[in-house]
């Protein structure tokens, strides 16, 4: 027998789970594998939590901080680190009005940012989170947020502006 706990957590991981995945998957750069291990264990504290979060209101806010504190924390992990980069990234369908390519480079560039730049990005410009929700999922200062945007993109520009004139001298 299901208890109303695990009735409404259940709910909310059915709603929710696929919006999950697509930031985990923005923050891994792509990496399906990862990221559906940050979606588990995001889940996972989450259901530890759920008396304490349902009573809030606030699950889905609760969900994406446990969410980019996961995903902060194994980038500390040392077996992140003996993984070896290839240059394809293996990904899901795209949507069909994207063109692969520019989703690779984007995502290539994006997986070169230092992880807080990484996150800052991912939820800024790809969940469209305002500065405030940002610096209080990452745990920081909306200063903090704002620099490390600045400095995100800055990189970003370089890093994209690179990719584009090798593939202009590839043509």
């Amino acid at each position: 027998m299901v208890s109303d706990r695990d009735a409404e957590y259940l709910e909310y991981v059915t709603a929710h789970r696929g919006r999950m995945l697509r930031t985990a998957r923005l923050l891994t750069a792509g990496d399906t594998h990862w990221a559906e291990d940050l979606v588990q264990v995001a889940l996972t504290r989450l259901y530890v939590h759920w008396s304490k979060v349902r009573k809030e209101d606030g699950a889905a806010r609760y969900a994406d901080r446990i969410l980019v504190n996961a995903f902060l924390d194994e980038r500390r992990r040392m077996w992140r680190r003996r993984e070896s980069a290839t240059e394809q990234l293996y990904d899901a369908a795209s949507p069909p009005s994207q063109d692969p390519a520019e989703r690779l480079t984007v995502l290539g560039a994006l997986a070169k940012l230092p992880r807080r730049q990484h996150a800052v990005v991912v939820l800024r410009y790809f969940r469209d989170f305002d500065v405030q929700t940002t610096a209080e999922l990452m745990g920081c200062s909306e200063g903090t947020v704002k620099s490390q945007t600045s400095r995100a993109l800055s990189t970003m520009r370089e890093l994209l502006h690179d990719s584009l004139e090798t593939m202009e001298s590839l043509r």
